[in-house]
This record gives C-alpha cells, structure tokens and sequence, in this order.
C-alpha cells in the first residue's frame, strides 16, 4: 500500500464529501493545517498524519460531525487499504445569536453611531470562547469596527500588520451602556 498516495486522496477527498453530505446552509468546514508522511524521498513511510479544523455554523452540524468525520475518512482510506486513527478534538460551538437582543443591539448602535453607520456581517467560521455564554443565557455578538475612518487598507485582525484605532473604545464603551440602559 503506497500511504502518501492514501493520505493525499484523503486530504483531498473528505473535504469534498463532507460538502456533499451536510447541508450547505449548515456551513459546516474543514480546513488542513498541517500534513506529514515519511522523511525519504525513495522509501514509502508506514504512516503518516493530517491535522485540520472543522468549523460549523448550525449546532446540528456541529453535534453531527465527529461522526461524521469518522465514517468518511474510514470509508475513504479503506479503499486504498490504509488503517485509520482518528483523534478528534471537539472545539467551541457555532455562535448562535438571540433575534431579540440583536434588535436591541442594533437600535442602541444606531442612536450612538447613526443608523447609517450599523452594518450587518457575514457570520464568521472563525472559533469563539463566547458561545458558551450563549448556550447559557440568551444574548448575541457584535463585532465594533476598529478602522481608522477614511482608512481604506482593511488589515485582518490575526495578522501583525493589524492596528486598532483606539478611539473605538469610547464608541464601544457608550455602545454598551446605551444597550445596558435600554
């Protein structure tokens, strides 16, 4: 059995599968972040490793995927006769926010910010600590721009050329006592 050829169509092919097995609405992802086989060119290794994250935007995807995952990739490396061992990780839940206290939210940013300053966005398959809360007590996140106004380079928050204008704070602080206030 030729094992990088077995890791290789499997880094390839489980993504692949997983999209055509979950809901697209469900947004559920994976991501490869790191792959390793062997040290020599001239010899076929005896095992190897690939290393990824699933992100989801449902909690029934996110529920459903550590099954998931180990039935497909089972099925995959079968074909090319390779043993597998899967160690998944369970990450933090998909953040589901509160339509109530989104309202409220987006009311308190438009008296503080202007309305025409309030801006839906994407939801995110970023991780986020704060579901938690969220599977606890009904609540939502917002994400406050930081960009210096009339700045057009976007710099992405994970990257060292990030730089928040710190005048957002005061933005951020009358924000949230509009909201505490109601």
């Amino acid at each position: 059995m030729d094992l990088v050829h077995a890791l290789a169509h499997l880094v390839t092919e489980l993504p692949a599968a997983l999209s055509r097995r979950v809901d697209p609405r469900q947004g559920l992802s994976l991501v490869w972040g790191a792959i390793n086989a062997g040290q020599a060119a001239n010899a076929i290794p005896q095992s190897g490793e690939a290393h990824g994250t699933v992100r989801c935007m449902d909690e029934r995807a996110w529920a459903e995927a550590p099954d998931l995952v180990l039935e497909l990739v089972d099925s995959i490396a079968s074909v090319y006769g390779a043993k597998t061992e899967l160690d998944y990780v369970r990450g933090v839940p998909p953040v589901v926010n509160d339509e109530a206290v989104i309202d409220a939210m987006r009311a308190a940013a438009a008296e503080v910010c202007g309305p025409e300053n309030v801006v839906s966005t994407e939801q995110s398959l970023g991780g986020e600590d704060y579901s938690w809360y969220l599977r606890q007590v009904p609540g939502a996140m917002a994400r406050l721009g930081v960009r210096t106004p009339g700045e057009t380079v976007q710099r992405d928050l994970h990257q060292p050329s990030f730089l928040a204008d710190e005048s957002a704070i005061a933005v951020g602080v009358r924000f949230f006592t509009r909201l505490a206030l109601g």
